[in-house]
């Protein structure tokens, strides 16, 4: 018998001897109901979502799933919408509609709407008009290439840029599906076949959510599990229920847990000698109950794996007490993203860092591995330095050097007079510009491995003292050997509205650097716009969508003048750079795009030995 057998066997038959109360043994199973997953085809469902194997009570009234092996479903309204893809982090969702997913020849045709206290479109969607039950016009002319026939029905289909001059006066009905804008743009490139159009409703849009999710980060940051009880969003605790958060969460048993006690501790003492033998017995099945807990779910077994891989090359680990410690338990926020919060920090040696500070909600163990593997093989001006990590099973943070400008997207989209100080030269602008291509070339041709980013965007490039940008978040990275032109994927990664056509529609051609050289382009424009590239707040409809506009500015009679602050030749020059690069950039087939390290060199030239590029929206 081991020496400290008995003070161990005291105190867990002392705890299995006190009545605990009920309302402690709801809320525990509560939260093991809430944070057990939930698994439908290749996605974990957490809240606000239940169905399945989760009960109402774990996610909100308007999100109940069913799952039919594929992938998960949900019906709003008359419509039911196949879910693609789930961000729990930045509360978004790609969707398609359920009737259109194999086909434009629904069974039935059904108009709908988004419960619009629940969802709303991302700023990427646009949309697709269907009509149904038309005159056939083929008979007199040629037959228009967004004709379709369902069964001996006629019908056609049109978007906001592409009509092709069919006239819908004579069909008896229409349905509007959502669809992204990229995929509207595909489909006016590729000539409007059918299987774009296929592709593009396959490809579905995107919605983001909103249901309690400040309150339901909160709560998982405190340690509880999100749910909905009582018309309400509740967080669940250890000790008690709350209506945003476990920190000060006070069980409800009230005063009789103390008179409980006292009766376990006095059958304890009165039942020690008979109960011994079934002491041991359960001292037994303790151990073996707490050897099951300790052990480590797959997703962190990978992990602890990829860092031991590493051996003595591994990045500097930290201890999560180490962590609260440097961010003065994380006191002053820098910013919150998809991944999470991001903290302010400092180490011993007193240099400041930036902490991002992750949990098993905020990403798997594969986005860690992802970022850790990408960024800890790099040094450059223009990435982001890595200096170290914490993993302590759900208690995950990554710790980066200090940025004191922050992330780039401030100094885009802040409007009104009250922000004109976060505007930036144009010089300045064109220098971050050519910053941030240096750093793409220098993961795709300076490293060892090669390494795709695929989630180049404004919120991703931070900027230091001096607008130096750094390029950050290798969550979604892929790294390849150098023999490697080309990756595959098994779904589509990456931001709506930055992502390349090959990404998710293999017609396009295969996934490569230059799908990296599309996100950029589309980057670059917004520099140039100073706003989102698709704006539905604009003055002029033909705004809403600025790299169609702003290539219409390059043809002979106009000028670049319309763009904000630009006061002379100088300015004008760079803008048209950069709106020629990005043009080159965002070709629809990659083989007509250029390399990264052509774009440098690009950037680096005159803007009068730039071609003017194919218009990438005809």
């Amino acid at each position: 018998m081991p020496p400290n057998f008995f003070p161990a066997y005291s105190v867990f038959l002392m705890i299995m001897l006190i009545p605990v109360p009920r309302v402690v043994c709801e809320d525990n199973q509560q939260i093991v109901s809430c944070g057990a997953q939930f698994k439908c085809g290749n996605m974990v469902i957490s809240y606000p979502f239940w169905g399945g194997s989760r009960p109402h009570y774990c996610g909100h009234p308007g999100f109940e799933l069913t799952c039919d092996g594929e992938a998960p479903e949900f019906t709003m309204k008359e419509a039911s919408y196949r879910i693609l893809d789930i961000n729990n982090s930045s509360h978004t969702l790609t969707v398609a509609r359920a009737d259109y997913w194999d086909s434009y020849c629904p069974p039935t045709y059904v108009n709908t709407t988004l419960n619009e206290s629940l969802f709303s479109y991302n700023a990427t969607d646009t949309e697709v008009n269907l009509y149904y039950d038309c005159h056939d016009e083929s008979q007199t002319q040629t037959e228009p290439s967004n004709q379709f026939n369902c069964t001996n029905i006629i019908g056609y289909y049109t978007t906001l840029d592409l009509n092709l001059g069919v006239s819908t006066e004579s069909c008896g009905v229409y349905v509007t599906v959502p669809i992204f804008q990229s995929a509207a743009t595909a489909l006016v490139s590729g000539g409007g076949t059918l299987t774009l159009l296929t592709e593009a409703l396959k490809g579905g849009f995107g919605l983001e959510w909103n249901a309690s999710n400040s309150l339901c980060t909160e709560c998982v940051q405190s340690g509880g599990q999100c749910g909905y009880t009582s018309n309400q969003f509740t967080c669940y605790c250890r000790n008690g229920n709350s209506s945003s958060t476990c920190r000060n969460t006070r069980s409800s048993s009230g005063p009789n847990v103390n008179r409980k006690i006292i009766i376990g501790v006095a059958a304890f003492i009165v039942s020690f000698v008979m109960l011994g033998c079934i002491g041991i017995i359960r001292y037994s099945l303790a151990v073996k109950t707490w050897v099951f807990w300790k052990k480590e779910s797959e997703d962190d077994e990978n992990v602890e794996a990829f860092i031991r891989n590493y051996g003595s090359l591994a990045p500097k680990r930290y201890n999560y007490s180490d962590v609260k410690k440097m961010t003065n338990s994380f006191t002053s926020e820098l910013g919150q993203g998809g991944f999470g919060c991001v903290y302010e920090g400092k180490l011993p040696d007193g240099r400041m860092v930036a902490v991002k500070l992750l949990s098993k909600s905020k990403g798997n163990g594969q986005d860690f591995i992802n970022e850790i593997a990408s960024i800890s093989r790099t040094s450059h001006v223009n990435i982001v330095t890595f200096m170290g990590f914490c993993f302590e099973r759900s208690r995950r943070a990554l710790i980066y050097e200090f940025m004191p400008n922050g992330s780039l997207d401030k100094f885009i989209y802040n409007r009104g007079s009250s922000n004109e100080s976060l505007k930036l030269e144009w010089k300045t602008m064109y220098q971050i510009a050519v910053g941030i291509a240096r750093g793409l070339e220098y993961l795709y041709r300076g490293c060892n491995t090669r390494i795709l980013h695929f989630d180049i965007k404004p919120h991703n490039i931070l900027l230091d003292q001096n607008f130096i940008p750094k390029i950050s978040d290798f969550g979604l990275a892929k790294l390849c050997q150098k023999t490697e032109s080309m990756v595959s994927m098994t779904h589509a990664r990456g931001t709506t509205g930055y992502i390349a056509p090959e990404v998710f529609c293999r017609n396009f051609g295969g996934v490569s650097h230059k799908s990296d050289v599309y996100s950029y382009g589309m980057l670059v424009f917004e520099m140039v716009g100073g706003r989102k590239n698709i704006d539905v707040q604009v003055s002029h409809s033909s705004q809403i969508h600025f790299p169609t506009w702003i290539y219409k500015q390059l043809q002979p009679g106009k000028d670049l003048t319309v763009l904000r602050s630009i006061t002379n030749e100088e300015e004008e020059e760079t803008a048209r750079k950069m709106i020629l690069v990005s043009l080159w950039c965002i070709q629809p087939n990659p083989s007509d795009r250029p390399s990264i390290d052509k774009v440098v060199e690009m950037l680096e030239g005159s803007s009068h030995l730039l071609e003017i590029p194919p218009n990438p929206f005809m």
